[in-house]
């Protein structure tokens, strides 16, 4: 294996700041948090599972001599679709509370009241 390589494994162990994979050459790889997905990633049980087979780009070794991974650009993240839903229903929510306000002022403003609020 060299740097540069992709390479297929499995995901054994979920951390706070990683994950690390057991490599098809029985060799261990690790991937930081930061090289899971193009997308901010703030937990990385969103995108990854134990058990999970991924394919990862060799980008050098760590200290403890595993290789160091990324995965950016590969197409095998697991994303929470339910949590996506809700961000999407949360953030058009969100516009929709602000454009009704701003009428409102806009209509009370035009009134040539304060409101009452």
């Amino acid at each position: 294996m060299k740097v540069g390589e992709l390479v297929k494994g499995k995901v054994v162990k979920l951390m706070r700041y990683g994950a690390v994979v057991k490599l098809e050459g029985g060799e261990e790889g690790f991937v930081h948090i930061s090289k899971i997905s193009n997308d901010y990633v703030r937990r990385v049980q969103d995108y990854l599972k134990e058990g999970q087979e991924v394919t990862a780009k060799i980008v050098g070794r760590t200290r403890d001599g595993k290789w160091e991974l990324s995965m950016k650009g590969q197409k095998n993240v697991i994303r929470d679709t339910k949590k996506d839903e809700f961000e999407r229903k949360l953030a058009r929510f969100l516009r929709e509370s602000e454009r009704k306000l701003s009428e409102y002022r806009k209509r009370v403003e035009k009134k040539g009241g304060r409101g009452r609020w």
